[in-house]
C-alpha cells in the first residue's frame, strides 16, 4: 500500500525537533509500505534532502522514505502572520499533490489544523482514504491562550477542524483528552485510536558520552528543559523558581533550558535583569547529542503554562524523551502527564504557578541523590511498558493501513 504522509514539520533524528513522523514513516516501511512525506523546511528539522530547491520544491529518497519538500522556511521564532502565512502556503501547495500523486491513503498530522486541508480534497475530489491524526485540540488551545480572539477567524477554524474529522475515515488523537475532544464532535468513538507519542528507547537508553554545558558543575543538580521556548510553554514558571531558588542560597541547583523560540530573547533578558546565575541557556541540539546531555541530567522539566485546554489536550515530546533516557520528571500542572508520574512514582508534579513548590521539589531532589535515581528507574519502566515506541508504530502502522 502507498501512503502519501503529510507532516509540515517533519525530521530525522539528525534534527532537533520531534521525530514521531520519521518513527511512523519507519514502521509502515517495515510493514511492506511505500511511503511519500510531504513536508515544509523547518528550522529545527533536518529532513535529509540536500539538492538545491528547483521551483520551490525537492525531492528525493531518506531512509527509505520519499521526501517532497517544500521550500517554505518555518521556524519558532517567526511572528503570528509569518506563520499562518506559511500554513497556508503549505497547505495550498499540498493540495495539488494530493490531487495528483498516485497513493492509496492519504494521512495527514498537525499541527498546524491547515495539514487537513489535502486529506478533505483527497477525500470529497478523489475518494481516497483519509487518516487524521490530531496533536492538539483547535480552535481551543489558541483561543484558551489568547493568541486568537477574532471571531470570524475562531468561527473559521472551527469549520475546518470540524471538516477535518468528519471527511476522515479514522482518526489519532495523541492523549485521552484529545481522543475525547474529537468524540465530542459527533465522531464514533470506533473511529478514533489514542496512540500517543513514544520513547525512543534506541537513542535515549543507550550508552553515551555525557556532557554538561560548561556553566554546570558535576556535582550540581542539572534540571533540563528541551524544546520550544513560547507563550504555550510557560518558562516564566522556570525563571520564578530560580529565583526562589537563589533566594535560598542553592547555588548547586542549575536549571539549563535547551532549544529556541519567541520567548527565548525575553527569557534571558529576565534572568539578566534579576541576576540569575542559576540559569543557563543552550542552542538546541540534535536526538544524539541532546541523548547524551540527558545522560548527565539529574531531572526533566515538563512546564506549560497553567491553562487548563493543556491539561489533557497534550502529549508533549520532552516527557517521553526524559522517561526513555531514565529521568524523573518535574511537571508543573495538573492532567494526565501528573496523573501518570503521581502513580508510578517517577518524578515530582507541583500545583502551578507555584514557585515555592517548584523550588521545593528541586530542593528535595538535589538533598535525596539515592531516591531520585529510583525515581529514574521508574521512569524508564514506564517508558518500556506503556510508551515503547517500536509497540506504538506497530500499532500506528496496522490502523493507518486497515483495511
Amino acid at each position: 500500500m502507498k501512503i502519501l504522509y503529510f507532516h509540515q514539520h517533519f525530521s530525522t533524528p539528525k534534527g532537533s525537533a520531534g521525530i514521531r513522523s520519521y518513527a511512523m514513516a519507519q514502521s509502515l516501511i517495515r510493514n511492506g509500505h511505500q511511503v511519500t512525506m510531504v513536508c515544509g523546511s523547518f528550522g529545527a528539522g533536518q529532513t535529509g534532502l540536500s539538492q538545491p530547491f528547483e521551483k520551490g520544491m525537492r525531492r528525493g529518497d531518506v531512509d527509505g522514505i520519499e521526501v517532497i519538500e517544500f521550500e517554505l522556511p518555518y521556524s519558532n521564532s517567526l511572528s503570528f502572520l509569518q506563520r499562518i502565512l506559511i500554513f497556508l502556503s503549505f497547505a495550498f501547495k499540498s493540495i495539488k499533490v494530493a490531487l495528483f500523486e498516485k497513493y492509496d491513503v492519504l494521512f495527514a498530522t498537525t499541527t498546524p489544523l491547515t495539514a487537513g486541508i489535502p486529506g478533505i480534497f483527497a477525500k470529497w475530489f478523489r475518494r481516497k482514504p483519509f487518516v487524521f491524526e490530531v496533536r492538539d485540540l483547535w480552535p481551543e488551545l489558541p483561543k484558551a491562550m489568547g493568541v486568537i480572539k477574532n471571531p470570524i477567524i475562531l468561527w473559521l477554524m472551527s469549520i475546518l477542524e470540524w471538516a477535518s474529522y468528519h471527511s476522515a475515515d479514522r482518526l489519532v488523537g495523541l492523549s485521552p483528552g484529545i481522543v475525547e475532544g474529537i468524540v465530542k464532535r459527533g465522531i464514533d468513538p470506533e473511529k478514533v485510536a489514542s496512540i500517543p507519542n513514544g520513547c525512543d528507547l534506541d537513542i535515549f537508553a543507550t550508552d553515551h558520552q555525557s556532557w554538561r554545558p560548561e556553566q554546570v558543575s558535576g556535582n550540581d543538580l542539572m534540571a533540563i528543559f528541551t524544546g520550544t521556548h513560547g507563550l504555550a510553554n510557560g518558562l516564566d514558571a522556570v525563571i520564578d523558581a530560580a529565583v526562589e531558588l537563589q533566594k535560598r542560597g542553592r547555588n548547586d541547583i542549575k536549571l539549563v533550558l535547551v532549544g529556541d523560540g519567541m520567548q527565548k530573547k525575553p527569557l534571558i533578558a529576565s534572568a539578566q535583569q534579576l541576576e540569575l546565575t542559576n540559569v543557563v541557556f543552550h542552542e538546541p541540539v540534535n536526538k544524539n547529542k541532546l541523548a547524551a546531555l540527558m545522560a548527565s541530567a539529574d531531572i526533566g522539566l515538563q512546564i506549560l503554562a497553567n491553562i487548563p485546554a493543556f491539561y489533557y489536550g497534550t502529549s508533549p515530546n520532552k516527557f517521553f524523551d526524559y522517561i526513555a533516557a531514565g529521568l524523573p520528571v518535574l511537571n508543573n500542572y495538573p492532567g494526565w502527564l501528573a496523573d501518570s508520574i503521581t502513580d508510578r512514582k517517577c518524578g515530582f508534579a507541583v500545583p502551578p504557578e507555584n514557585p515555592s513548590a517548584f523550588a521545593d521539589a528541586l530542593e528535595y531532589a538535589a538533598d535525596h541523590r539515592n531516591e531520585l535515581k529510583e525515581m529514574g528507574v521508574n521512569a524508564q519502566q514506564l517508558a518500556r511498558e506503556q510508551f515503547n515506541r517500536e509497540d506504538l508504530s506497530q500499532k500506528f502502522s496496522e490502523w493507518v493501513a486497515k483495511e
